[in-house]
């Protein structure tokens, strides 16, 4: 009964809001209100990922492959939060006149999206692309724990390299970012791969071959101070750290487009940005 209680609670409150342009409901979520590149097609969906009103963070999401291409938001401070793991499906994904509220996702079927029951079994985590280490508070964290903002990720990796990784980012973005009252934007995505998880189950659900992940910080002018670039396979691996133009290369290889930008090009102009 407790635990059912804190389901309600959790829903009554909680809403991501399929929008058709990131710009109606979260552009603040970006560096300098523009979003990275959104790829072209019908199976790609715009959220505004939303809780108690407040707007956390953004994902463009990949209903074919029931991946997301990516999750931005910006990273406030570092703050220990409670993990309460109650994993949300986007009812809108599969019936736009269904209401915003999250619900749970474990064992609805879904041709959309991704749902917990597609994890069972599978040896893969549901890895958060917006993670609970950097919720910089509560409700924040509850927020990430939609399916629209994982992917199956190698267990290894996501408890390992990544997770590392994503401690050094915040750790750095706290002593040379937020320690000058700079803004610190991070966006992080899978690219997908050749297989489908669960196989031999019917699970249509993508496998990433790639993880990646960059941020930018800007300053009160809102040019760029400091910035990165990771990417790394989809196994235990230390992801390689490259400059933000190498990344946006690679990804233009690797999703087979012609240009991806992952920041606002005004952040990039000017000669005083540092790509350290």
């Amino acid at each position: 009964l407790v635990a059912l209680l804190h389901v309600l609670l959790f829903l009554s409150g909680g809403s991501a809001e399929v929008v058709r342009d990131f710009r109606e409901k979260c552009a603040d979520i970006f560096a300098n209100g523009a979003s990275p590149t959104i790829l072209r097609g019908d199976q790609y969906r715009q959220i505004c990922q939303t809780l108690k009103n407040k707007v956390y963070y953004a994902t463009l999401y990949d209903t074919n492959n029931k991946i997301p291409v990516y999750s931005a938001y910006k990273f406030n401070k570092e703050m220990k939060c409670e993990r309460k793991n109650i994993w949300c499906i986007e009812p809108q994904l599969d019936d736009p006149e269904k209401g915003p509220n999250m619900v749970p996702g474990h064992s609805r079927q879904s041709s959309n999206q991704a749902v917990s029951d597609d994890y069972k079994h599978s040896g893969f985590d549901k890895g958060h692309l917006v993670p609970v280490y950097m919720a910089s508070s509560q409700d924040c964290s509850d927020a990430t724990f939609t399916l629209t903002n994982a992917a199956p990720q190698n267990l290894h990796f996501n408890r390992g390299k990544w997770r590392i990784l994503e401690e050094k980012i915040a750790k750095e973005l706290t002593e040379r970012c937020l320690s000058k009252k700079n803004t610190a934007y991070i966006v992080t995505g899978v690219v997908p791969g050749k297989h489908k998880m669960n196989e031999k189950r019917n699970v249509t659900v993508n496998v990433p071959s790639h993880f990646w992940t960059a941020y930018c910080c800007l300053d009160h002018t809102k040019e760029c101070q400091i910035s990165r670039g990771f990417i790394g396979k989809n196994r235990n691996f230390t992801p390689e750290n490259i400059t933000i133009s190498k990344l946006e290369k690679r990804l233009e290889n690797l999703y087979k487009v012609k240009s991806f930008q992952l920041f606002s090009a005004k952040a990039f102009f000017l000669t005083n940005c540092i790509i350290c």
